[in-house]
C-alpha cells in the first residue's frame, strides 16, 4: 500500500511544470513533490533555493524521490522561465473594487477547459508560505490562478494549493467518453505561444503604453492590461505576430501625433 505502480504515466498534450518560488518550509517541498507524482506528473522547479533537501523533505515525498532529484533550481526569474510558452501565477490575496490591479483570475476547473487541445509547456508558481507572490511577481505571469475559499481565511497551506490545482489538472483532461482509460486524451491540436513571442508582446505593450498620454504612474498598469488581455487569448504564433505588427504601427502613430 502506498507504492508506485508501475503503470504507464499520463501523457498530455501540455506539459506542466510546477514552481515554488522562494519556499520557506523544507517539508512543504517534500508534500509538494508527492503531490506531482499522485496525479502522475513530475516536472519541479524551485527559485531560490540552496538545493540541497533536507530529511524531513525526503521523508514527506515518501515514493516520489525522484521528483527531488530531477528537481531545477533556479536563482532567477528568467532563467527559470525561459523555456516556458505560458506563466500561471497563483494569489489567494483578493482585491475589491472598480480600480484593482490583478482582477483577471482563472479558477482550477478551468484549467481543463483553457489547455486540453494546446501544446507547449506551462509553469504553475506558487509562492512562499505566508507571503505569496509579489507584485513584480504577479505581474511577470501572463495568467493568473486563484483557488475560491472562505474569504474569512483565504489562504491555504502551500502543498494543500499545489494538491487542488494538480487534481483539477488530472481530473478536467481526462478523456469526457468511456470509463475503461485512466489517461487523458493526447489530440495535438494547436500549440502554445513562443515564449520570445510572448516576451515580445510584453515589450511592445511596455512601448504602446509609454507612448500614451496617461500619467507615468498609469502606464505601467496599462501595460500590464494589455499583454495580460492578449495573452488570455492565448494566440497562435501567427496571431502573435499579426498582433505585433498592430501593437508596433499603432505605437508610430502615437509617437508621430505628439
Amino acid at each position: 500500500m502506498g507504492n508506485n505502480s508501475s503503470i504507464p504515466h499520463p501523457q498530455w498534450n501540455c506539459e506542466l511544470v510546477i514552481v515554488l518560488a522562494e519556499p520557506q518550509i523544507e517539508g512543504n517541498i517534500g508534500a509538494v513533490a508527492r503531490c506531482l507524482r499522485n496525479f502522475g506528473l513530475h516536472e519541479l522547479r524551485i527559485l531560490r533555493h540552496e538545493g540541497a533537501f533536507s530529511d524531513e523533505t525526503r521523508n514527506r515525498a515518501k515514493h516520489a524521490q525522484d521528483v527531488l532529484d530531477d528537481c531545477q533550481i533556479h536563482d532567477d526569474w528568467q532563467s527559470c522561465f525561459e523555456d516556458i510558452n505560458l506563466v500561471i501565477g497563483t494569489s489567494g490575496k483578493r482585491e475589491v473594487g472598480d480600480k484593482v490591479q490583478f482582477r483577471h483570475f482563472l479558477l482550477p476547473t478551468e484549467l481543463g477547459e483553457r489547455l486540453s487541445e494546446v501544446q507547449g509547456k506551462v509553469a504553475i508558481v506558487f509562492g512562499p508560505e505566508g507571503m505569496g507572490l509579489t507584485q513584480e511577481e504577479l505581474r511577470a505571469c501572463d495568467l493568473l490562478l486563484t483557488i475560491p475559499t472562505w474569504e474569512g481565511y483565504p489562504i491555504l497551506n502551500l502543498s494543500h494549493t499545489v494538491a487542488i490545482v494538480c487534481y483539477e489538472w488530472f481530473q478536467t483532461l481526462l478523456p469526457k467518453v468511456g470509463h475503461d482509460s485512466a489517461l487523458p486524451k493526447t489530440v495535438h491540436t494547436e500549440r502554445l505561444l513562443d515564449p520570445e513571442l510572448k516576451r515580445e508582446i510584453r515589450r511592445r505593450a511596455e512601448e504602446i503604453a509609454n507612448a500614451s498620454t496617461k500619467r507615468d504612474d498609469q502606464k505601467v498598469s496599462a501595460a500590464d492590461t494589455l499583454s495580460r488581455v492578449i495573452l488570455r487569448g492565448m494566440p497562435t504564433d501567427d496571431e502573435a505576430h499579426n498582433l505585433l505588427g498592430l501593437l508596433d504601427a499603432a505605437t508610430k502613430a502615437m509617437l508621430e501625433d505628439e
